[in-house]
């Protein structure tokens, strides 16, 4: 009776050995930034998502316009896992030209058409809009940014959708240039839906350690990636993204890894993309 109680007892920990999650293979979803139409060439590849741009959504325009929008993504059956390019130049919000009842008119119509085609997030980089004009005070310019996200987050509940954060390198704007200044705005939002991305591109540009990731995780809904020099896609220079990916790793993130580069000839180079991404994954 003992051997068989022991027996028991022995097969029930290999089980719970091999469900435990430090043992399981870690690897999370992929997408890569571009026309919903090339869903079924990345969608064959192997990528699970596509992602698109806010403009995609027409915020400008009408419901019937956008239908015919709608009906594309039917007829491709897309999973679009976010938009990026969310505030447009146009439409500033530092600053004393600051538009905000303006921008918040494009922004109630993204979000909602967003969230009726199922698109979980939106990706608030935007450096043209958010950028602090010369001469203007940094810690108004910060305050402006926070009230201003402070009331996209209800409109992103409403639809279900959850805006990130996208800290960007210097050249592309001046405000919230790493994760440890986009989780302050996020800490002083206080919203659920209102979270940050990571984007080891600009990480890298900025010299940002991958231990941010670790220090941020909890507010971490998404990632981007490309190379550091010329903003490549994954494996075209050799970069070594280990680093990144193990942090992500250790916070459990098993979202969906975003490229967002520049391309030569996408449809040669989305597969080696994600062979060289998934390989490092698999070698951490």
């Amino acid at each position: 009776m003992k051997i068989l109680y022991y027996s028991i007892a022995l097969v029930c920990l290999m089980l719970g050995m091999a469900y435990c999650p430090d043992s399981d293979p870690y690897e999370p979803e992929y997408a890569v930034c571009t026309s919903v139409a090339n869903y079924p060439l990345l969608k064959a590849t192997g990528y699970q998502y596509v992602e698109s741009n806010v403009a995609y959504l027409m915020p400008d325009k009408s419901d019937a316009e956008f239908q015919e929008h709608m009906d594309e993504i039917k007829k491709v059956e897309a999973r679009i896992i976010s938009c990026t390019g969310f505030i447009p130049g146009s439409l500033p919000l530092i600053g004393p030209e600051a538009k905000h009842d303006e921008a918040l008119v494009w922004v109630d119509s993204a979000l909602r058409r967003a969230g009726m085609v199922n698109i979980p997030y939106i990706v608030f980089g935007s450096g043209k809009a958010r950028n602090v004009p010369e001469g203007f005070d940094r810690e108004e310019a910060i305050a402006q940014f926070i009230s201003f996200c402070k009331q996209v987050a209800p409109l992103a509940q409403k639809y279900n959708v959850t805006v990130v954060i996208e800290p960007l390198n210097r050249a592309e704007t001046n405000l919230i240039n790493s994760l440890e200044e986009g989780a302050r705005i996020t800490e002083a939002v206080g919203h659920p839906n209102l979270q940050l991305l990571c984007d080891i591109y600009h990480m890298m540009r900025e010299d940002e350690p991958a231990s941010e990731i670790v220090k941020y995780g909890k507010y971490i809904r998404h990632c981007h990636i490309a190379e550091r020099e010329e903003r490549t896609s994954p494996g075209t220079k050799g970069d070594d993204f280990r680093p990144y990916f193990r942090a992500l790793k250790e916070i459990g993130y098993k979202g969906c890894v975003s490229i967002e580069g520049r391309w030569k000839d996408l449809p040669q180079e989305i597969q080696p993309a994600l062979s060289y991404m998934q390989e490092q994954f698999r070698t951490l």
